[in-house]
């Protein structure tokens, strides 16, 4: 157990270990402020940190979301205009950002470095504590009124700000409409009521004395909640957070916290529309969605059962519920909001349908609440019960930390308990109340009873979301008309006013800011080397393998490579579905209900995808591979070997209504994931003509791909071409079979030996003959594209051909495009443009340098602004410590900590395509000694008289609007 000792000001109220992860965990108190520290200690380097408000607003405002922002914009020790962004300029860190849920905001930041950890939280705690919350700050990323004309009292009246436009953006999802219509019936009285975010029509209602007030009420360590991970002992963490903010503060007697929500005594069914484009039509795109209140996030048992019920019902296709929604004609495919929502103070479980009608709501809602009956009167098998405690256990189990560090991982799932004053601690240390469940499950009324008590619960909304073509023109409309009326208003003094405030912002977003009281890292606090990953090769008859021994808690990871073979265009261009529909169909005698059961008991989950890359020294030349990959606990590793060889030798391509129901499923599923990834869709298009992958990616993955699933769902409601389809891919299937394969093993190190010992009889024999290899015709072309979608805000991409990442210049490609984001785009497009982000990125794996823009209010001023980056780096002396902090990004992101199992698949992934360790360390070292000319030269070279590509992804109002200049511009319409 780790030594739990405090720092004198703080008590220790709890210390426990937990075993299935390896670390312990300790709670502490502030004694005079009350504030509560969470440690997770861990002998894991990669220190995080979290402090966490509570933050309850009772408005659609916005507040907390604006305070989020408008906190990290300068504070009494670091008086600079933009402290958070330039920490990231000058960190090494493995994470840095801020977020505002439903019922708090967090301020996460992680690393390596024990400097920077230091340095990091200076800034941040002063920025928590000691915000100055400037009044420009507040225009600049809340919301202001200018005129379209900055100088012109007379011209057209605007909204701006970057949160009132990532709302925009954020609230063009319908998923997220969908969530937050939901929660405005669910909880009629607390604060899920409202959008924690805010509302585009009720953010610019917010002024800045209540964003005052709402910071000093709930901007104090009585109101706070630290957590941290690592190997930096509590009492170290303790003295910091004293002598940096806590030694000034009494305690403050307003207690703040979510109420219990007022119950329903009947159910209630609401509908409500949601916007879609005039071209398209409204027939099949009705959402029906049936959610329940359910007991308190706080009380772990009553967490788990909901968990288990959600999990028994939905888990996967032959779980009930999931099988009934995925084969309703009712609807085309399971509604995204299908699971429990846990991380509030009162749980929620929803379920539904997408691409229904109006007049299928009653039929939906029976559907959903006869299957709840049925499991009520036949409860569920032991075993599939059996599979979803599995499911529980192996993600307790599994040392993340590929996406976000794995302690903040570990951070966030104790948060929501500790912001309800819960027991946090119960939710990282599961095994005790897995166990006191598992015992409870031997009674076959068990889940009937959960299942009952689901049904008699009268809190239930059943809401119907259908679309209207008309309600976004009317939104815009509204708000144009709002604007006029507060125009005529306005006295001359109040217009000057808004003159001089825009001038003032503008002044102050293009001030040089004294940088160096903020303190930083060097390049010589820049580790000397990229470590190398140990591993060994070896057979099991004439299938190759490599091994990792790797602190994996007890998991095994398997993936079986193929090398893609020789495929036709046509064959190509149905790989996402091929990858799809891999490990979701029948193998042999067993129809894809039962596998799907087989897989919940065996493992957690099997995938298929493919990867693919360019020569290192040649983006034309094509590499690429199916992957199939799959995690088990090791004491399932023999199964999950035999489930993916089954997967690949018996798998069946004759259940047609299950291949129609993922394609739909899949559809729904791309489609709605536009506006949260509009930037990066635009980019892929925009770069779809640089190389041979970077076509492939685009169609399968971007854009083009999700109109060729579109027009392949509309195409297979024909029988014989639904039969086709499966004979298409059971053809890509044998050749798939007949490719050559590799296998990688990851898990303990003192355990690879008895597991290889025990795997190879399964793979001893496996057929390996090499079909012919994949290959691509050489691509280079310009595109021009302005693809209409439904969003209220725009994604802007330009991108340039460059070079692989074997050539010198790709390391000062990558390098440029910090350095570009840092000294010109951030402040362009996010601060002066109004634009959630913005930026530029080498991607050497398709020999492209692209700039991007993400939920942005502006289009043809963000894409003059991308050429006005290049030619302020032709014409501005490059800065010494500008460069070292671009730098420092690039070596930043090439370090930054993975999951021990995911550097291992990195690491191998690498390797096979020719990055290997010593080509990885060049890279790096090229950074390293990027010069200044160097940034001249490259921009000069790549940039200079070189057509760029470009692409839009807007809505149809824009497109008509801009119809004389799109033509211009030579981009053509395209239609999802």
């Amino acid at each position: 157990m780790a030594n739990p000792a405090a720092f004198p000001s703080f008590e220790l109220l709890s210390n426990e270990d937990v075993p299935a992860l390896g670390v312990s965990i300790a709670e502490y108190r502030h004694s005079k402020t009350g504030a509560s520290h969470y440690h997770i200690a861990s002998d894991n380097p990669e220190n995080v940190f979290l402090v966490a408000l509570r933050t309850v607003p009772k408005d659609s405002t916005g507040v907390a979301h604006i305070l989020e922002h408008t906190a990290l914009c300068g504070s009494e020790k670091y008086p600079v205009r933009d402290p958070f962004f330039m920490m990231i300029r000058r960190s090494l860190n493995s994470f840095m950002n801020a977020f505002t849920s439903s019922d708090w905001t967090a301020y996460p930041f992680a690393s390596s470095n024990r400097k920077d950890f230091e340095n990091l939280l200076q800034v941040y705690l002063d920025a928590v504590f000691f915000s100055r919350l400037h009044p420009l700050d507040f225009a600049q990323e809340g919301h202001r009124l200018e005129f379209k004309d900055p100088k012109d009292p007379n011209s057209e009246l605007e909204f701006k700000g970057v949160v009132f436009n990532e709302m925009k953006g954020a609230m063009s999802s319908v998923p997220s409409q969908l969530w937050q219509t939901l929660c405005k019936y669910l909880f009629p009285s607390t604060t899920y009521h409202y959008n924690s975010g805010g509302d585009p029509e009720a953010i610019p209602d917010l002024s800045y004395e209540q964003l005052q007030s709402f910071y000093q009420s709930h901007y104090h360590p009585s109101n706070a909640i630290f957590m941290t991970f690592g190997d930096i002992p509590a009492a170290e963490h303790q003295a910091r957070f004293e002598d940096l903010a806590l030694n000034r503060f009494e305690a403050l007697n307003t207690h703040i916290a979510v109420g219990d929500e007022k119950r329903y005594h009947a159910p209630l069914r609401v509908q409500e529309s949601y916007p879609l484009p005039p071209s398209e039509d409204t027939a099949d795109k009705t959402h029906v969605v049936v959610a329940w209140l359910m007991g308190k996030s706080t009380e772990l048992e009553t967490q788990l059962e909901a968990q288990l019920l959600a999990g028994v019902l939905l888990d996967n296709s032959a779980s009930p519920l999931l099988h009934a929604l995925e084969t309703s004609s009712l609807g085309s495919a399971p509604s995204p909001m299908c699971g429990l929502e846990d991380s509030m103070r009162e749980m929620v479980f929803a379920c539904g349908v997408e691409g229904s009608n109006v007049s299928s709501a009653d039929e939906v809602e029976k559907l959903i609440l006869d299957t709840l009956k049925n499991v009520v009167e036949n409860g569920i098998p032991k075993e599939d019960v059996d599979a979803v405690l599995h499911q529980l256990e192996l993600r307790q189990r599994e040392i993340g930390g590929d996406g976000y560090p794995y302690g903040l991982q570990l951070i966030l799932t104790a948060l929501g308990s500790a912001t309800h004053r819960g027991k946090p601690i119960e939710l990282l240390n599961l095994d005790p109340a897995l166990q006191a469940i598992r015992a409870k499950t031997a009674s076959p009324d068990y889940i009937k009873q959960l299942a009952q008590n689901l049904l008699d619960n009268p809190h239930r909304v059943t809401l119907v979301m259908s679309p209207d073509q008309q309600i976004q023109a009317r939104a815009e409309q509204a708000e144009k008309d709002r604007l006029n009326a507060l125009k005529t208003t306005l006295s001359d003094e109040q217009k000057q006013q808004i003159i001089e405030q825009t001038a003032a912002l503008a002044e102050r977003q293009t001030m040089e800011e004294d940088e160096s009281i903020l303190p930083k890292v060097t390049l010589q606090d820049v580790p000397l080397d990229t470590p190398a990953l140990q591993f060994d090769t070896a057979q099991f008859g004439n299938l190759p393998y490599t091994q990792y021994g790797r602190g994996t808690n007890g998991l095994v990871y398997q993936q079986l490579l193929i090398s893609l073979p020789e495929l036709t265009e046509h064959e190509l261009s149905l790989l996402s579905i091929y990858t799809l529909v891999a490990t979701e169909l029948g193998l042999g005698e067993q129809s894809y209900l039962q596998v799907q059961a087989r897989q919940a008991q065996v493992c957690g989950g099997i995938s298929a995808y493919t990867t693919m890359r360019g020569g290192i020294n040649d983006e034309q030349e094509t590499q690429a591979y199916l992957v199939l990959s799959s995690k088990a606990l090791l004491r399932n590793a023999k199964e999950q070997a035999k489930l993916m060889r089954d997967t690949l030798e018996q798998l069946r391509f004759d259940e047609f209504e299950r291949l129609k129901e993922l394609i739909a499923q899949l559809k729904g599923r791309r489609e709605s994931a536009i506006t949260g990834n509009g930037h990066g869709l635009a980019m892929s298009a925009a770069s779809a003509g640089m190389s041979p992958i970077a076509k492939v990616n685009e169609e399968l993955g971007g854009l083009s791909g999700i109109r060729l699933l579109k027009q392949l769902s509309t195409r297979i409601e024909n029988k014989e071409s639904l039969a086709g389809l499966a004979g298409e891919l059971a053809v890509i299937h044998q050749k798939m079979l007949a490719s050559s394969k590799e296998l990688l093993i990851i898990a303990e190190d003192d355990q690879l030996q008895s597991l290889c010992s025990d795997l190879a009889p399964i793979w001893q024999d496996f057929n390996n003959d090499p079909l012919s290899s994949f290959g691509l015709p050489k691509l280079r072309a310009v595109n021009k594209e302005f693809w209409l979608a439904n969003s209220q805000v725009n994604f802007c991409a330009k991108a340039y051909p460059t070079v692989p990442s074997g050539h010198p210049d790709a390391p000062v490609l990558t390098v440029l495009a910090v350095y570009l984001r840092n000294g010109y785009l951030h402040r362009a497009i996010r601060e002066q443009g109004g634009a959630y982000g913005g930026g530029a990125s080498q991607d050497s794996n398709i020999a492209a340098f692209r700039f991007y823009s993400y939920r942005d209010p502006r289009l043809q001023e963000t894409l003059e602004d991308f050429d006005k980056s290049i030619a302020w780096m032709l014409n501005t002396e490059v800065s010494a410590q500008g460069l070292e902090e671009a730098i420092l990004g690039v070596v930043g992101s090439i370090d930054k900590p993975g999951s021990p199992a995911g550097e291992a698949k990195q690491d191998y992934h690498s390797n096979i395509f020719g990055r290997t360790i010593a080509e990885r360390r060049l890279f790096r070292q090229r950074v390293l000694t990027v010069s200044a000319e160097d940034l001249i030269r490259v921009c000069e070279r790549y940039f200079s008289n070189t057509e760029a590509s470009i692409a839009i992804v807007s809505n149809e109002t824009k497109a008509e609007a801009l119809s004389g200049w799109i033509a211009q511009q030579g981009l053509s319409i395209q239609r999802l």
